[in-house]
């Protein structure tokens, strides 16, 4: 029987234990290096006071890392096959709540206590919405460590210009700055992933873009071949509003989304006002 170190859970040994295999149609990808683990406890900064947000606990090899390091964990998972796993790797920790659920349909902003910390192996088709919701709907998180795709944290941090450049992009830079990133093999993982990986640290030096703004990048992006104006236009605006706005920042009238940068946005939205009606 291999032994498991102190104040490692063994996921290996779990997934035998338990008879759990990955179900890769929810985004399983278990994470076997334990080590990433406590990196990601320190990109992200987990304190004992703090409260921290896990999606997908899966085994839990995470979750108890997290609620050995911080004051309580919220912990989502939609597989209940998880359940017994779970059990062995969080029990007796009384910080853990686990939420048996879909993460994205639950009010996190009711969560209490309210986190201050989002730190996850995130399955790839929901990170960008896991994290663009964290940002503008829990004001009190000042940081995360997310595990994803590495073409989805580099759509997360391109610049302006950038093919990659979108509204995620806009959306999360307005709020975030990253405090590191590192890379992750394939070979880290049971199963092993497609695709490669990258470990993603940000911090917050704002509030998440207010409604008036994100419907602005919305419509912006929905529309990236066409002009900032014509995109704006066709969702509501005055073509000519939209000009005198890019000319007020700098910026060239023929200036397409993907050309703008963030901090220009929120300019933009109240420059022209609510969208609506015929472009």
């Amino acid at each position: 029987m291999v032994s498991t170190p102190p104040g490692r859970v063994g996921t290996q040994r779990l997934m035998e234990r338990h008879g759990i295999r990955p179900d890769t149609d929810l985004g399983q990808h278990f994470l076997l290096d334990e080590n990433l683990v406590d990196l990601a406890l320190r990109m992200a900064d987990v304190g004992s006071d703090d409260v921290v947000l896990e999606i997908g606990a899966g085994l839990g090899t995470l979750t108890a890392a997290l609620g050995r390091a911080a004051r309580a964990v919220h912990a989502f998972e939609v597989d209940r096959r998880m359940e017994p796993a779970l059990a062995e790797s969080v029990g007796g920790m009384s910080g853990v709540h686990v939420h048996w659920g879909d993460c994205m349909r639950t009010d996190l902003a009711a969560l209490d206590p309210a986190p201050t910390k989002v730190v996850s192996n995130l399955p790839y088709h929901v990170a960008t919405p896991v994290l663009v919701e964290s940002i503008c709907d829990l004001p009190g998180v000042t940081d995360w460590a997310l595990m994803t795709q590495r073409e989805v944290a580099d759509r997360w941090l391109a610049a302006p210009g950038s093919r990659l450049y979108g509204a995620p992009s806009v959306v999360i830079q307005l709020a975030c700055t990253p405090r590191g990133r590192r890379a992750v093999g394939r070979e880290v993982f049971s199963p092993r992933p497609r695709v490669d990986s990258a470990l993603v640290a940000l911090h917050r030096i704002g509030p998440g873009p207010d409604d008036a703004t994100r419907a602005v990048v919305r419509a912006a992006f929905s529309a990236r071949r066409k002009t900032l104006a014509n995109a704006l236009g066709n969702a509501g605006a005055d073509r000519d509003a939209v000009r005198r706005a890019l000319r007020a920042e700098g910026l060239a009238e023929s200036a397409r989304p993907e050309q703008v940068p963030p901090q220009a946005y929120p300019s933009l939205a109240r420059a022209i006002g609510p969208l609506g009606g015929a472009g």
